[in-house]
């Protein structure tokens, strides 16, 4: 059974593999990261890791019984109760339900564990898959979403209120 851990230091590892072996999946719906992105990905993570300590954000990972990564989920940028939320998940488990039911759980975290009262995630218009995630997860579309906040992308911003749902 999958498990949801907050991301630590001993993560890296398993979460570069993640990253490196979907680079092109996750290439197809959002811009990539380039090649910089894996190059130093050892110094990222330990820059992760020190926001996640200094408050302004907590990173997750859904990790496999075999400690391999399934997912990526975060929740950054908070401010006066609310945060941004991004995910993703890995090819082999897409379309099976694990993004849903983890973002699910993330928003019983976020309310939980660090106080937050409203997520807000962003997603492409050409990326359907993420779109229903969220509508499925209890998000509604509130506007449009900057090109700038999906890596050139058009699309649509969306929010849930926590207070409203268990």
């Amino acid at each position: 059974m999958p498990e949801l851990q907050r991301l630590d230091a001993g993560h890296a590892p398993a979460v570069l593999a993640f990253e490196l072996a979907n680079r092109a999946y996750f290439a197809a719906s959002v811009s990539d990261r380039g090649d910089e992105f894996y190059d130093r990905f050892a110094d990222r993570h330990r820059a992760l890791l020190a926001e996640q300590e200094a408050g302004s954000c907590a990173y997750y990972v859904l990790l496999a019984e075999d400690g391999s990564v399934l997912g990526r989920f975060n929740l950054y940028d908070f401010e006066d109760g609310s945060a941004d939320l991004g995910y993703r998940v890995a090819q082999h488990v897409a379309g099976h339900g694990v993004a849903t039911a983890t973002v699910r759980e993330l928003c019983r975290l976020a309310a939980a564990r660090h106080g937050l009262r409203t997520l807000r995630a962003a997603a492409a218009h050409a990326n359907a898959a993420s779109r229903k995630v969220l509508t499925k997860a209890g998000f509604a579309p509130v506007g449009p979403a900057d090109p700038a906040d999906l890596g050139g992308k058009s699309g649509t911003w969306y929010r849930r209120d926590l207070a409203l749902r268990p």
